[in-house]
């Protein structure tokens, strides 16, 4: 018998207020669920405020407007390191991380700040870049008590140090990057998967779906997507279950506000036979594949402003 395909659920951790409330709603829908994920954590201070610098981004506005930023972030969490001080997430909410792990998700780390990195780490050295990481490792000990063994990089942002250094970390798998997308979300190339980077032992996992944000308030194909039919949407790009899927989430999006959304999702993607599953529980499928070895790459995802690491179609 063919197993299931898995559906890899990726949970990005960005802010303080998403490690309070997002994360345990997630954990409470996806235990009812009895899927697999992995939590990854912002574990420094919550920068938030800060991102309001990409304002002259092109694209940032139009994004900004979509997705109800405010109602989905909230005031406060938008004054972080602007008007009141950034809380250190890791120091305030180490409870709630290990309740996830102890809970029986997978967990690793998404970043130290997430605003400084994703708008700092493309073009920053060595020095810079393992510093920042060795912090989050040493925050991660601190709070789980063993070694970090997986990441997913802040808004897709990295740099060559930065991957050179899971595997100095003994890190097996990571999942910092994305497959390129046609503009209603399908995959560009349908054979998009995993692959290391030349040179590189650690397995990437690129995200192969567009983000609930990505597509919310969108026009695709005469439809502006919204909160009753996005779902659907991004049902009907995996209703084909041949092949394994890794789907990014947020605790501030899917975990709060956008929960009946995901609540359909999980339904669904077991509905069309696939597998709720963990970053590791890929890992374990696809550790003895060959698998190619690319060139780092920047690239677009329609929906999101900036460059993005992603995977080239051919590779």
């Amino acid at each position: 018998m063919t197993p299931a395909p898995l559906l890899v659920l990726k949970i990005d951790v960005d802010t303080y207020r998403g490690t309070r409330e997002g994360v345990p709603n997630l954990v409470r829908m996806l235990t009812r669920h009895a899927a697999g994920a992995t939590f990854l954590f912002s574990l420094g201070p919550d920068h938030t405020g800060w991102a309001m610098r990409r304002a002259l981004r092109p694209g940032f506005f139009q994004k900004v407007s979509r997705t109800s930023v405010v109602e989905h972030y909230g005031i406060k969490t938008l004054m972080y390191g602007v008007l009141l001080p950034g809380p250190d997430i890791g120091a305030k909410t180490a409870a709630e991380m290990r309740a996830v792990r102890d809970a029986g998700f997978e967990c690793g780390i998404h970043t130290w700040d997430h605003v400084y990195w994703q708008d700092h780490v493309r073009t920053r050295d060595k020095a810079w870049t393992d510093a920042i990481m060795q912090k989050s490792e040493q925050r991660y000990q601190a709070v789980f008590g063993e070694a970090p063994h997986t990441h997913g990089a802040a808004g897709w942002q990295m740099n060559q140090h930065a991957f050179a250094r899971h595997d100095s970390a003994g890190y097996r798998y990571a999942s910092d990057g994305r497959a390129q997308l046609r503009d209603d979300g399908a995959l560009l190339d349908p054979q998009a998967g995993p692959y290391r980077y030349q040179g590189l032992d650690c397995i990437q996992m690129p995200t192969t779906l567009p983000t609930l944000d990505e597509l919310l308030g969108r026009e695709i194909d005469g439809v502006v997507l919204d909160n009753d039919n996005i779902a659907a949407h991004l049902l009907k790009l995996t209703a084909d279950p041949v092949r394994d899927h890794v789907y990014t989430l947020h605790a501030e999006l899917e975990g709060q506000k956008l929960a009946p959304i995901f609540e359909q999702l999980l339904s669904g993607w077991k509905a069309q036979g696939y597998r709720l599953a963990s970053m590791a529980d890929y890992y374990e499928k696809i550790k003895q594949a060959s698998l190619p070895a690319v060139p780092l790459q920047w690239g677009q995802v329609p929906g999101r402003s900036g460059d993005l690491i992603v995977l080239e179609p051919g590779h």
